[in-house]
């Protein structure tokens, strides 16, 4: 019988390949899960897991949000906030050099806000920026580069549907993940902004600014944009006061949403059963992954090559920081490769383990300190939220 870790490893680099010829990651992840635990264990275990395993991951009720918080996301595009977004940023900071595409960046932080999608949000703002951004002569270049890197802090600014699943998998708080996520989400946009201006002080002809707005349309952008800072302060203000937690809020944020595009008569029965159908859809996929994320976790765990990638690391005796160099190297190559949900759900059964012995193993000072940090300092900076 082949050994386990060189099987786990074939496994691994076989799933790679399933997934560069463009098979579905959930897909190749059961298959691959599947056929490891079998030629393991036999097909008993694996027809065993399969009987109880998706209601096991699907039953859980912090899952609950996700549906909850792709719908936000699907009836906020319907209800025009991501124009009236883009509008008053565009007001804003349109003025400057760049400034339409900063206001890119700016409204799809705000768009992320009450999407939580990176996908949903580049695609919204990009119908509704990239005919602004040709209109006023900026670069095929600046324009789409802006939408594509704009479109990542849907990950990044809570609510995230990303970081909630993160968290239910690892077992962490979502309220602190999320608390977690806001400062890194707000440094990405300021050095968005700051590498937009660079490059356009490099070169002026690749966006121009349109000389800004009339003070009533500047008023009457600003005033547009009041909705969806409310969404976002009740939102995400509630979780963080403790005065309900993340599955309320989110339907309290569906509520808000859906009533915005009943009153501006932009989110009718056809658009709200749309966004249902969107919802329903996404949601699937979503808890599809999340299964093959399963069944790989189980299969690795029994091949036991994420304990031995964790052993090999720690006792390679390289710096917490040059680990954490290499992981974020292996995750943007598999960026190449897969959204950012499929490839979250691949590395977490490899980087986990890793992430938590730097954190509580041979790194970890006898006095609960390491590197002028303590134990809790280290879990935020590691990502570990207890």
């Amino acid at each position: 019988m082949t050994d386990p870790i060189t099987l786990g490893v074939i496994a691994l680099i076989v799933l790679v390949a399933l997934i560069a010829i463009r098979i579905p990651i959930a897909y190749a992840m059961i298959l691959v899960g599947g056929i490891g635990v079998t030629m393991m264990d036999g097909p008993a275990l694996m027809l065993s897991q399969l009987k109880t395993l998706a209601y096991g991951q699907f039953s859980i009720y912090d899952l609950s949000v996700v549906p909850m918080f792709v719908l936000m996301g699907a009836l906020a595009s319907r209800a025009g906030l991501s124009r009236a977004l883009f509008r008053a940023a565009n007001a804003w900071l349109g003025w400057m050099p760049g400034g339409t595409a900063m206001a890119s960046i700016a409204s799809c932080a705000g768009f992320g806000a009450v999407c939580g999608s990176s996908l949903a949000t580049a695609v919204t703002m990009g119908r509704v920026a990239l005919p602004e951004l040709s209109r006023y002569n900026y670069s095929g270049a600046l324009a789409t580069g802006s939408l594509a890197a704009g479109g990542v802090l849907g990950i990044l600014i809570p609510p995230s549907v990303v970081l909630i699943v993160y968290a239910v998998i690892v077992e962490a708080s979502i309220v602190d993940m999320f608390a977690a996520a806001l400062l890194p989400g707000i440094l990405a946009v300021i050095l968005f902004l700051l590498t937009i201006a660079i490059y356009v002080a490099i070169n002026p002809k690749a966006g121009p600014a349109h000389g800004g707005v009339d003070p009533g349309e500047f008023r009457e952008a600003t005033i547009g944009v009041i909705p969806v800072l409310l969404i976002f302060g009740i939102v995400l203000g509630g979780i963080y006061a403790g005065l309900y937690t993340p599955t309320p809020a989110a339907a309290i944020g569906v509520v808000m949403v859906w009533l915005y595009g009943a009153v501006t008569r932009q989110v009718r029965i056809g658009e709200l059963v749309e966004s249902l159908k969107e919802t329903a859809g996404t949601t699937g996929m979503i808890y599809l992954i999340l299964l093959g994320a399963e069944m790989m976790k189980i299969f690795m765990s029994r091949a036991g090559l994420p304990q031995a990638m964790a052993t090999w690391i720690i006792e390679s005796g390289h710096a917490p920081m040059t680990v954490m160099i290499l992981l974020l190297i292996g995750l943007i190559a598999l960026g190449c490769l897969m959204d950012s949900l499929s490839m979250i759900l691949l590395v977490i059964p490899f980087f986990w383990p890793v992430l938590s012995e730097l954190n509580g193993g041979i790194y970890q000072a006898a006095d609960g300190a390491a590197f002028g940090m303590s134990t809790e300092d280290l879990k935020i900076w590691f990502g570990i939220i207890a």
